[in-house]
């Protein structure tokens, strides 16, 4: 998951504010989904997201 999250936080050019955004999404996903933890497609979907709104 760290792998995944840094390399779309530097192709996405997130900043610390940003970063921790997604996370905040991914973890709200996750809840959504009854997962207990953030799985990695929790995380990508928040990433989808995030790139999406940035247009």
């Amino acid at each position: 998951q760290r792998g995944l999250l840094a390399h779309s936080g530097e192709r996405l050019n997130l900043s610390a504010r940003g970063f921790f955004r997604v996370l905040r999404v991914a973890r709200t996903i996750a809840d959504l989904a009854g997962d207990p933890m953030v799985a990695e497609d929790a995380l990508a979907e928040a990433l989808h997201y995030r790139a999406a709104a940035d247009g």
